[in-house]
């Protein structure tokens, strides 16, 4: 049993993996924020007939303020702890989908969607760096499984969400499943624990061989460090890919001929592109606790190596191959599954890199990069109207997962190596947990 940060009474709460669920649930919680938008589009537009060029603002506003305050909200949760913080994250939630079920005006719809992006990001950054402190070994892991109940969170409220919007309008659908989502996330925030000051200080190794000091740099020597803004690029060029495929899908099977060409697979025959919805929220959201497993073991560069390279060969071969129905299913699934998981390698490597002590702020300024890469998205259409086919976008996010896999071994690791030998300390005797070592101290050890 342990206590939260500030010394408050102990509880069976306080451990690891109890706070983990309670993470991935609040998590799941604010998917529909991002993931179930896409189903009112059509039917505000229906009744407003504003367009859904200017409807589809609001996703953009909800992105981008959901990313780029997550600093800010990273550094409440370093100051205060997270539970203030997801909190005020939940209410706000539930704010902007009641906003959604009356708003008469795009005026409105923006407002709302700022309100959003501004909880959900609370929620988000809160979340994913809470479990970078608790398990400062299984960095990837944790990380990953957080990230997997946003990447998959919505995929069990898809169905009713639809069949609600058909039966009761999509003004009660707004109204409901939003304060319902935001009071789950109100009530398990309060339950949200720091993790003990002797847990931050130190990191555990797996060997068990030494005892070690963590090295814990502040946000503003991160953003100093060139590290960071390597990954930050790897980040942006790998998130614009995914995007664009989260944005474009739709369009793009249209293009192809394939929006309601039947697939049959897994004993299921449903529409293609309904088919590659479904398939890749699912391994969108497994990707991110495999590839973070797997970076526990292997190394965080090691791994985005891999999965970046999947993804330039997958959207190539999607570019080749994705006009027959059944490649277009399984060619979207390879890509989602080597795109989602940057959601788990770039917290994970910045935790590692920079300490846990600040691992939330930290962590939420490289999630910029996010909202950075959405910026992007809207050029994708420009630059098929310009080219009259989509091949010229394939090979551009191919080209930019390519960099990004080679940044990862020729650049990114041999920094980091040299960072964690820079700042390696000395031997020394911990009371908590057992034989200890810092994050430098394994970064080094194991070629990151």
């Amino acid at each position: 049993m342990r206590t939260d940060q500030q010394g408050q009474t102990p509880s069976w709460m306080a451990t690891p993996w109890v706070q983990l669920v309670f993470g991935v649930i609040c998590m799941a919680m604010i998917a529909n924020m991002q993931y179930g938008w896409t189903l009112f589009v059509n039917p505000i537009n229906e009744k407003y007939q504003w367009g859904r060029a200017a409807i589809q603002v609001a996703f953009t506003i909800f992105v981008v303020t959901e990313t780029w305050l997550v600093p800010v909200e990273g550094y409440l949760v370093d100051r205060f702890g997270p539970r203030p913080v997801v909190v005020g994250g939940g209410a706000l939630c539930a704010l902007a989908w009641t906003i959604n079920s009356f708003a008469s005006s795009l005026p409105v719809l923006y407002l709302a969607a700022a309100v959003g992006g501004i909880g959900a990001g609370a929620v988000y950054g809160t979340c994913v760096g809470n479990a970078l402190k608790w398990f400062p070994t299984r960095r990837g892991l944790a990380a990953g499984i957080t990230a997997a109940g946003f990447g998959m969170g919505s995929a069990a409220t898809v169905v009713p969400i639809a069949h609600m919007i058909k039966s009761s309008g999509y003004e009660a659908t707004f109204l409901w499943f939003g304060l319902g989502q935001g009071i789950v996330v109100f009530l398990l925030g309060l339950a949200l624990l720091a993790p003990p000051q002797s847990l931050l200080a130190t990191a555990k190794n797996a060997a068990g061989a030494v005892k070690r000091a963590v090295y814990n740099a502040t946000p503003r020597e991160v953003v100093s460090s060139p590290i960071f803004w390597v990954m930050y690029l790897m980040f942006v060029m790998m998130a614009a890919g995914g995007l664009m495929a989260t944005a474009q899908l739709g369009p793009i099977a249209k293009d192809f001929g394939l929006q309601d060409s039947p697939v049959s697979l897994l004993g299921l025959t449903l529409p293609a592109l309904t088919f590659a919805l479904t398939i890749d929220r699912v391994l969108n959201g497994l990707t991110r606790p495999f590839f973070g497993w797997v970076s526990d073991r292997i190394g965080r560069e090691n791994t985005m190596f891999v999965a970046f390279a999947i993804e330039a060969v997958g959207i190539v071969a999607l570019s080749n191959y994705g006009h027959s129905p059944v490649a277009f299913v399984i060619l979207t699934g390879i890509v989602f599954f080597a795109w989602g998981e940057i959601y788990s390698l770039f917290p994970a490597t910045c935790g590692d890199t920079y300490g846990p002590k600040f691992a939330a702020t930290n962590a939420g300024l490289l999630y910029t990069a996010k909202g950075t890469a959405a910026l992007l998205v809207p050029f994708t259409s420009v630059i098929t109207a310009a080219t009259g086919s989509w091949h010229a976008v394939f090979m551009l996010a191919a080209g930019m997962a390519a960099i990004a896999a080679l940044l990862a071994i020729f650049v990114l690791k041999p920094m980091r190596r040299a960072h964690a030998e820079r700042h390696a300390s000395p031997a020394i005797d911990l009371p908590y947990g057992g034989p200890l070592v810092s994050d430098s101290a394994r970064i080094s050890a194991d070629g990151g």
